[in-house]
Formats: structure tokens, sequence, C-alpha cells
């Protein structure tokens, strides 16, 4: 058993760490919004939402989350610290990130921005999975659909949520473009660059998704 005072260091950086996450998370997010040069699925899903209702950009981030989340109870998952953080912090963080963050005007801008949003991500997803507090709502929803199915790859499980989030939200007039593309490709090895720098040790086997 180790000592209570490495426990409690532990705990600490492992909070502080999460919540750093989230709202670097959130700032990601807002950064690839003012590029205008297309989101991740998720975020054209939640653009588009947005679009169409009037309601701020991290309130449909937080809305949606809760109706995910519920999904989880037929797939038989439990929630953890970090799922509920995840619901709350992410939204409030990205809508105070587009409060002060001035639009892209020129294309270099833009591409700064996208350039910049994806790479903050890769490093918000290590520092917020690397926590290991539970997966995010999204995430959850993924990893919960592959547990009672088994049958079903992650891969296809993932890409079939992603592929339907993603032509609802264009429909609904979410961003669509390069970055779209961009993240795709760029953020399976970001996170696995960072995951391992990120990754607080705790004994158990692997770390949760993120958002």
């Amino acid at each position: 058993m180790q000592p209570r005072d490495n426990r409690d260091r532990r705990l600490t950086r492992r909070t502080v760490q999460l919540f750093a996450g989230l709202i670097l998370y959130g700032v990601s997010m807002a950064l690839t919004i003012q590029s205008a040069l297309g989101l991740n699925p998720w975020d054209v899903f939640h653009q588009g939402l947005a679009e169409a209702t009037g309601i701020s950009f991290g309130w449909v981030v937080i809305l949606v989350g809760i109706p995910v989340l519920l999904l989880w109870i037929p797939l038989r998952q439990r929630p953890g610290f970090g799922t509920v953080a995840n619901l709350v912090v992410v939204g409030f963080a990205v809508d105070g990130a587009l409060a002060v963050l001035p639009e892209g005007g020129t294309i270099p801008a833009r591409v700064g921005y996208l350039v910049g949003g994806i790479l903050l991500n890769g490093l918000a997803t290590g520092l917020y999975i690397g926590s290991r507090f539970g997966p995010g709502p999204r995430d959850g929803l993924m990893t919960g659909v592959v547990g009672r199915f088994p049958r079903l790859s992650i891969r296809l499980v993932r890409t079939s949520i992603e592929v339907l989030v993603l032509i609802v939200g264009f429909f609904l007039g979410g961003t669509v473009g390069i970055g779209t593309i961009a993240y795709a490709l760029a953020i399976g090895p970001l996170a696995q660059l960072f995951l391992p720098l990120c990754t607080v040790r705790t004994g158990d086997a692997r770390p949760a998704l993120a958002h």
C-alpha cells in the first residue's frame, strides 16, 4: 500500500489535470470554430444545433451530453467523476473562449486557429484521459454499445456514430471542411503522443476515453 501523502498528491494531480484538460478542450473547440475551416463530427452537430436553435454552442454541448448520458443506462455504463465534470466544464469553457477570441479574418489566421486548435485538442485529450476519472459522455456511449454488442468493433461503432452526427449537423448548418479531415487524420497520432506523457499511474489497466 502506498503512503497516504503519495495518494493525496496523486489525487490532487489527477484533479488539477482533469480540469486543466477539460478547460483546454473547450478552448481548442473555440479555436477550430473561429477558424471556420471545419469541425470534428460531434462539433459539426453541436454547431448545427446552435444555429438551428439560437442556443450558445457551449450550452448545446452541455444539453446534448445529458440525453447521451441517459443512453448509458440501458447500456449499463457507470459515469465517473470525470464524466460529470466533462458534461459541465467543456461547455462553459468553449463559451468563455468564444466570448474573448476574435474571429480569424485572414486565411493565415484561420489556418493558425485550426492548427492550434487541433494541437491543443490533442494535448487536452491526453490530460483529460490521463487523469483516469472516467470517460466523457460521447465516448462512454461508444464503449457502452461495444460492451453490449461485443461482435461490433470500436472502429465500426465510432465511425457509425460520428458519420451520423456529422450528416445531421451538416444539414443543420454545421461547418464541414478541410478542418474536419485534418482533425480526423491528426487526433489519433496526437492522442498517442500526449497520452503516455500525461497518464497518471494508478495501478489500473487502462485509462478511459475522452470527450
